[in-house]
């Protein structure tokens, strides 16, 4: 039998599970009798055009357990974005280079954008009559694929911020003074993430007071009369914000506070600065002490936060795409199916890349409630399946061990 290598890449912002994923596609391939090496893109297709692989079928068992449970992209990540035009001349220097290699499956690890990628890959593969198999896994804190349940990386991410937040609150609630503390958490254009906030509540009432995804438009005028309506109930007040937070023209809400016009290869604005200048205008316009909280990158690298549904999920979805591509199939994405019912259940089912890239799973409206300021119990019977359970991070010396590819380059 003629052997073929698979190459896998990872794209986009990392999460806690992108790499339990990228475990479960290669346990997924190693030991088929059609497979030689599996060969992993450093830095995504951009890394891959510029010559910079590793291979990954060398690592140990150790080494691809301590994998299942590393942060961030061992892979690292890229933001590169393939011509529209499928006649581009990077389409014919990619399968060259493919060819070169024996590529015979090409695994791409992302969100939205790296499906986007698996698709112009797929449909180029199909019009020049190429048999290489082209799949893709989801992954993304931001939760906004469409067709999939949810994504894996989202529950570890939603249990570090409600986990962050119910511990900020408690530290914010020691001094009698009031106060009113500012959480910006990730988000553009979906509040997936910052909803999550709602679970840290231990009690009616109970921090984050108020919460603002993008779905809403913001109103500052507004949000200054709801928190002085809370300061009349706790001395303690947090409020939880997206970072892509909007008002009703569409101006993002940190481009108050001058925010920097700079846009990454795929054309995103760069979010940064709405929590700190809610934080400014509050204290200033109701005159109480403000901090302002931004979760930053922690929210997606809290891997000793991570869920273990999450982490198990990942690798699951990873060796269900093994799985398939090893039974010929191509251009697909891995979704998860949650079967109706009050135990938490789901399916895994393969779905056409080109019904999910480019397409936005927003957060239901059914879920927001209280003008705009609140989550709902709907979201909470779906969200706390996907954060039970502890990943099983090896320690070493009270620290967390990790795999880093500049230790296997």
């Amino acid at each position: 039998m003629n052997k073929k290598n698979v190459i896998v890449g990872q794209s986009g912002g990392p999460t806690s599970a992108i790499n339990s994923s990228l475990y479960g596609v290669v346990t997924g391939f190693l030991g088929s009798e059609k497979i030689d090496k599996i060969y992993g893109m450093v830095n995504g297709i951009e890394g891959f055009l510029a010559g910079k692989t590793t291979v990954l079928s060398d690592l140990t068992k150790e080494e691809m357990e301590i994998l299942k449970t590393t942060p961030a992209s061992y892979l690292k990540s890229c933001r590169f974005k393939l011509p529209e035009d499928l006649n581009d001349e990077v389409y014919p220097t990619l399968l060259k280079k493919f060819e070169e290699m024996n590529i015979g499956y090409f695994f791409y690890i992302g969100g939205n954008d790296s499906m986007d990628t698996v698709s112009k890959l797929s449909r180029y593969g199909e019009k020049v009559g190429s048999d290489m198999i082209f799949m893709g896994v989801p992954k993304t804190i931001d939760n906004d694929l469409i067709v999939t349940d949810h994504t894996p990386g989202y529950g570890s991410a939603a249990k570090y911020v409600a986990t962050v937040i119910r511990q900020s609150a408690m530290d914010a609630g020691v001094y009698a003074a009031p106060c009113v503390t500012v959480v910006e958490v990730m988000g553009r254009h979906a509040g997936w993430l910052a909803a999550s906030s709602v679970l840290a509540r231990k009690f009616e009432g109970d921090a984050p007071q108020l919460i603002y995804l993008p779905e809403v438009a913001f109103d500052l005028d507004k949000c200054l009369e709801d928190v002085k309506k809370c300061l009349g109930k706790t001395n303690n007040v947090i409020v939880c914000v997206s970072e892509g937070i909007a008002d009703k023209n569409g101006t993002f809400i940190c481009e108050y506070a001058g925010a920097s016009d700079k846009v990454d290869s795929f054309g995103h604005k760069t979010l940064v600065g709405s929590g700190r200048y809610l934080s400014e205008v509050i204290g200033e316009k109701l005159g109480v002490r403000t901090r302002a909280l931004e979760l930053g990158i922690a929210q997606r690298a809290g891997a000793t936060l991570a869920s273990a549904t999450d982490i198990e999920e990942a690798a699951m979805a990873g060796s269900i795409a093994a799985e398939a591509a090893l039974k010929g199939k191509s251009g697909m994405m891995v979704a998860f199916i949650r079967e109706p019912g009050e135990d938490y259940k789901i399916t895994y089912q393969l779905t056409d890349v080109n019904e999910v890239c480019n397409k936005e799973k927003k957060f239901p409206a059914e879920w927001i409630t209280d003008n705009g300021t609140n989550i709902g119990e709907g979201y909470i019977k779906y969200a706390l399946p996907l954060i039970q359970g502890t990943a099983p991070v090896k320690m070493k010396d009270g620290l967390p061990v990790f795999l880093d590819l500049a230790q296997h380059r």
